[in-house]
């Protein structure tokens, strides 16, 4: 536009250090080259459509893009951290039979800015909710994203950098359903952040019946890259697994379980499960569960249990953004 190069930098810093969604309030430039970047471009900020907050103080939001389409992202505050669970698509391709978003089509990939501007979002809502900033970062909202692997990795970029969020890469972890190739392609790029694998079985024939994505990318195939990851990255790998009633709930189960992790340094998070009204699974009792964790304990695995948050509110990923879509289009 003719400018000088330092003007450049300016509106940089507005949009990505200041996270600012409009040109009139980038203060420390000349109010004619604000009126002619808002004449000329258009900053397609994400906002938030709906919040609900639970007792337990998880506030999980409906956040709506510039197309108008939903997503979801969720504060989830706790003793030692305040972590922000973010998505990475419109809707899901993948069709896991216990996920609610597995019940949605798969509209578009998010942009980098798309996942960035969830973040800061979130960040805002502890500051503002609970005067703690945020320490820890989850990609496990909506969609893969394995499956919109360059702007996820830009958005880590974006998030990481001094001149954006300036968070470390180990506060943030990416969760995959399991795709072979591309968490050799991690490997390949060294990443620095944390990698969570999606399990919930441990053998292929009932990963297979919960999981689809699971016959392409078979447990041994995942066993492979995973070595090859860690080989890459040393980094340790987290395996999130959802005890079900009477499907994977067994010491038979859990046997399994712990024979795939010793393929690699891992731990285990044993999750609690949110019922949806779309699948038949539940979440397996307490004594189930405490058995189940305290078998792979004695195998010499560090193993978690972690509580369902938000259980008074849409809790299980993709619900709140199915019922908002509803009622957008009741409307």
């Amino acid at each position: 536009m003719g400018e000088k190069s330092f003007r450049a930098k300016q509106v940089y810093e507005w949009l990505w250090k200041k996270s600012c969604f409009s040109f009139e309030a980038m203060s420390n430039i000349s109010k004619e080259l604000r009126q002619k970047l808002d004449d000329n471009f258009t900053i397609n900020n994400v906002k938030i459509n709906n919040s609900q907050f639970s007792a337990d103080k998880t506030i999980k939001n409906s956040f709506i893009l510039h197309d108008t389409h939903l997503i979801e992202g969720v504060l989830i505050p706790a003793d030692d951290r305040m972590t922000a669970c973010v998505s990475s698509q419109v809707g899901c391709s993948l069709t896991c039979k216990f996920c609610a978003t597995g019940y949605m089509e798969r509209k578009r990939n998010l942009n980098p800015d798309e996942i960035y501007d969830q973040v800061v979002l979130i960040d805002q809502q502890a500051k503002e909710n609970y005067n703690v900033p945020l320490t820890n970062i989850v990609y496990m909202g909506m969609g893969e994203p394995l499956l919109n692997y360059a702007n996820v990795l830009k958005s880590v970029e974006r998030i990481t950098s001094e001149d954006g969020l300036n968070m470390s890469p180990k506060r943030i972890t990416v969760s995959t359903a399991g795709i072979a190739k591309m968490i050799k392609k991690l490997g390949d790029d060294g990443v620095k952040f944390n990698l969570a694998l999606s399990l919930h079985a441990a053998n292929d024939v009932k990963r297979n019946e919960i999981m689809p994505i699971n016959e392409q990318n078979s447990l041994a195939a995942l066993a492979d890259a995973l070595k090859y990851y860690y080989a890459k990255t040393k980094n340790a790998v987290t395996y999130e697994y959802i005890v079900f009633d009477n499907f994977n709930d067994t010491l038979q189960d859990a046997a399994e379980l712990a024979k795939f992790c010793k393929h690699l340094p891992c731990k285990v998070n044993i999750i609690e499960y949110n019922p949806i009204s779309f699948a038949a699974f539940l979440n397996a009792g307490e004594d189930k569960i405490e058995t189940f964790a305290a078998y792979l304990r004695k195998q010499g695995i560090i193993t978690n249990v972690r509580r369902s948050r938000g259980k008074d509110i849409d809790a299980a990923c993709g619900q709140l953004a199915i019922k908002d879509k509803e009622k957008a289009e009741a409307v």
